[in-house]
């Protein structure tokens, strides 16, 4: 695990809102002995989050401050070489993030961000997976509310389930709060791109091995009635279900034949139509550059709720899984999930990678390949819930 390296963890992209509070959540929780460092573009705004961090911690005033900016090939090499594991917040990923990837593939360095777009995980896959199985190193994306709890949600479900026969589940989604400005901006970003992101995908699954002795699938399901939400369910056209796929054909615990599906659970019909007609709309904006660029100035990186805000927002998520014979229905919840609950799950990442004895593996993983029940004792442990409700 490159012991003789200066730092166990280094947070890169903290100047932002959302990197920002995954610095206070680590000032408050990692051990005293973790060697770790904040790393972004500018100095002066790093040693202001560093100020604000002594606040938490007063030891943290001689905390390492790494300066290299996202188009600096040279100086991210000497930051990924610098240290055990590299955590991201600096989206949208597909602009931003592969030079950095490289870096850590390349350097056998741990990798971990918060993105929800396809085509960057598929991209990753394409470009540095090869690299980082031949350097040891684990690509972990998706390490915030996209797809932390949605991943080891179903993965906590399946171990209530006999493993030997077909299984299914099904997820449902509610929550309320704001998107991060980084989940917005990506949003955007991936809408003007469907095109390049269909054929990248394309040309992921030309590649990528697939179990040959057990079936995986995730699919979307009917927009309808739900018996288990008392409302509507609407297939969300998220990444969360493709990662719970890859954890499925990584894992023979989820059976030999696997199914998905993914829901955002909505209590009125009009609510659904509302939805699908803005999605629509705003799908077919941002293809055209002046609408995209006025869009994506309404909000800006950096910024974010308040804490009062933040305070209120929540989220739930039930699954439901039946194999045998059997069924159960499980739920995670936690708070505010763009934001808050994002830090506390990238950041608790970061430390499980760090400090916990975990599988073998490399390459581009999910977060339940590399970190499965050990990240999920964590994040119980930090405040979210999981729980069995039948």
């Amino acid at each position: 695990m490159r012991d003789d390296r200066p730092y166990d963890l280094v947070l890169f992209g903290a100047t932002g809102f959302t990197g920002g509070l995954t610095a206070e959540y680590l000032a408050r929780h990692a051990p005293a002995d973790l060697r770790w460092a904040l790393a972004g573009r500018n100095p002066e705004k790093l040693a202001r989050v560093r100020d604000r961090l002594v606040g938490v911690e007063p030891r943290l005033a001689g905390l390492a401050l790494l300066t290299a900016d996202v188009t600096d090939e040279e100086a991210l090499r000497t930051v990924a070489g610098s240290t055990r594991v590299l955590a991201t917040t600096v989206g949208p990923y597909v602009q931003h993030g592969d030079p950095l990837v490289a870096a850590c593939a390349r350097a056998g360095t741990d990798y971990l961000d918060i993105t929800g777009e396809p085509e960057f995980v598929d991209l990753t896959y394409l470009r540095h997976h090869a690299e980082a199985v031949r350097t040891g190193a684990r690509l972990v994306h998706a390490c915030g509310f996209d797809s932390v709890p949605h991943d080891l949600g179903v993965w906590f479900t399946v171990r209530h389930l006999p493993t030997d026969v077909p299984i299914t589940v099904d997820g449902y989604v509610r929550a309320g709060g704001r998107f991060s400005a980084g989940t917005y901006h990506s949003a955007l970003t991936a809408f003007s791109r469907a095109g390049e992101a269909s054929r990248v995908a394309r040309e992921r699954r030309a590649v990528e091995p697939r179990p040959t002795d057990r079936r995986v699938r995730a699919v979307p399901g009917p927009v309808g009635r739900s018996a288990e939400t008392g409302g509507w369910a609407v297939p969300l056209p998220t990444i969360d279900p493709q990662v719970v796929r890859r954890s499925a054909a990584a894992r023979p615990e989820y059976g030999p034949d696997f199914r998905y599906r993914h829901f955002a659970a909505v209590k009125r019909l009009p609510t659904v139509l509302a939805g699908a007609a803005g999605l629509g709309g705003l799908a077919a904006l941002v293809r055209v550059p002046p609408a995209r660029r006025w869009l994506l100035g309404r909000l800006a990186s950096g910024q974010g709720p308040t804490p009062e805000q933040r305070a209120k927002s929540w989220f739930r998520v039930r699954f439901v899984g039946a194999g045998g014979g059997r069924r159960v229905v499980t739920e995670v919840s936690g708070g505010d999930p763009g934001y808050d609950e994002t830090a506390k799950m990238l950041a608790e990442s970061a430390l499980c990678l760090a400090l916990d004895d975990l599988p073998a593996t490399a390459g581009q993983v999910t977060p339940v390949t590399a970190m499965g029940d050990a990240l999920l004792h964590r994040l119980t442990r930090a405040g979210l819930t999981f729980r069995v409700l039948e």
